[in-house]
């Protein structure tokens, strides 16, 4: 435990969880209705993306996962179904509402992912990989479910917001500040940054083959 106060980083714990699986569900939701999926379609997506990451982050660090133990995760996913339905007019006016939420559940689950692989005792830099893994993972399942190229390999900003918040958090550890505070500026370092790329459409090079120079060269 890296805070003295156990009850506080559990309560951190549990919003992070819960706010990330809401958002990240209606990130999901909003994803299946562009594809047509039905309310079912929409619901498993949502929880792909909700509890994918945490999943495959509890599984490696040998702990049951998250969900498996309260079935709240599962009910906001449903609400989060119900929400976006009701308020599909609203929510189709604001094209770019699938990215915030999708934005904000990569900020949360990455916390959350970090808070946990550290309360159970193990470094930070597993920490970091950790936190990755429980924001990213979730949107590569959704991505295959709705078969597409995961955003992360090759678009935006995603991961690299991620473990920049990751290191973020270590630095503001490391300087001693409060749990609070580092989850704060945690949280507003991965909004900005992918926030921002998105804004000045800042990407990573691309990889090319040398038969497509070649092709290029030739035309």
């Amino acid at each position: 435990m890296i805070y003295n106060d156990p009850e506080l980083v559990h309560t951190l714990q549990q919003v992070l969880e819960v706010l990330g699986t809401f958002a990240f569900a209606i990130s999901g939701i909003r994803h299946a209705a562009a594809k047509h999926f039905d309310w079912f379609g929409g619901y498993v997506c949502g929880v792909a993306v909700a509890i994918g990451g945490g999943t495959i982050r509890d599984l490696i660090l040998g702990v049951a996962p998250f969900w498996t133990t309260d079935i709240r995760y599962l009910l906001f996913t449903g609400l989060a179904l119900i929400l976006t339905v009701a308020f599909r007019k609203a929510m189709k006016q604001l094209d770019n509402a699938w990215f915030v939420f999708d934005t904000l559940g990569l900020a949360f689950f990455t916390i959350a992912g970090m808070q946990k692989t550290l309360e159970l005792g193990h470094p930070f830099w597993l920490a970091i990989v950790m936190g990755c893994m429980t924001g990213v993972a979730g949107g590569v399942i959704r991505d295959v479910i709705l078969n597409n190229v995961p955003v992360i390999f090759h678009k935006e900003i995603y991961a690299i917001a991620s473990i920049a918040g990751g290191f973020i958090y270590w630095a503001l550890y490391v300087l001693g500040f409060s749990l609070p505070t580092v989850a704060i500026s945690t949280f507003l370092v991965i909004c900005l940054t992918r926030f921002i790329a998105v804004y000045y459409h800042i990407t990573l090079p691309i990889l090319h083959d040398e038969e497509e120079k070649n092709d290029e060269k030739n035309c």
